[in-house]
């Protein structure tokens, strides 16, 4: 059975982990967008060439450059048979653009998993990584922050996401296996 997923979730809900560990589980591809962009630029594409010029600035990478990234990397063989998004869509428009690649290739979303966390734990988690990574830019008004711009930008996509139901929510907090354990539930 193909999957075609997105995960979403705030900043130190613990996206990585689980979209490896549930790229594994559904044997699908994780696809970042950071991983991504650090690919083309690498790579020294045409879009990687391009996306670096807004990247080197502090500027957003525009959507086009985004979506082209992207539709790109879902056109690859691996992503053919499913995939787990985890940084995209970020906007309205990103679905839109999504909604258009999928509908292209005769394919639709098998569900959108948001993990949630409460905020607190969160801030907690990502100072807690900011010390072991050596991460001083990261104090606890600018993680807060980076909260308030997640929920701010995310509220949109999630009602979205949920009056097509899709939308699975799912608890972030407890033991990794336990939380994948719990999203694999809730895509059945």
């Amino acid at each position: 059975m193909s999957s075609r997923i997105i995960l979403i979730g705030p900043p130190g809900a613990g996206k990585g982990t689980q979209a490896a560990r549930l790229a594994e589980a559904l044997n699908i591809p994780a696809i970042s967008t950071g991983d991504i962009f650090r690919a083309n630029v690498k790579g020294e594409t045409e879009l990687g060439t391009l996306a670096k010029r807004y990247m080197d600035a502090g500027e957003y990478v525009p959507d086009e450059v985004t979506n082209k990234m992207v539709a790109d990397r879902l056109d690859q063989d691996d992503a053919r048979e499913g995939f787990l998004l985890d940084g995209y869509p970020r906007t309205a428009a990103q679905v839109a653009e999504l909604d258009r690649m999928l509908e292209g290739s005769g394919h639709e979303l098998s569900a959108v998993v948001e993990l949630t966390a409460d905020t607190d734990e969160v801030v907690a988690r990502l100072l807690a990584r900011a010390q072991t990574e050596g991460r001083t830019d990261d104090s606890e008004d600018v993680i807060r922050h980076r909260l308030d711009v997640y929920a701010e930008q995310t509220q949109p996509l999630t009602d979205i996401y949920r009056e097509r139901g899709l939308l699975r929510e799912v608890d972030g907090l407890g033991e990794v296996a336990e939380i994948t354990d719990r999203i694999l539930s809730s895509l059945r």
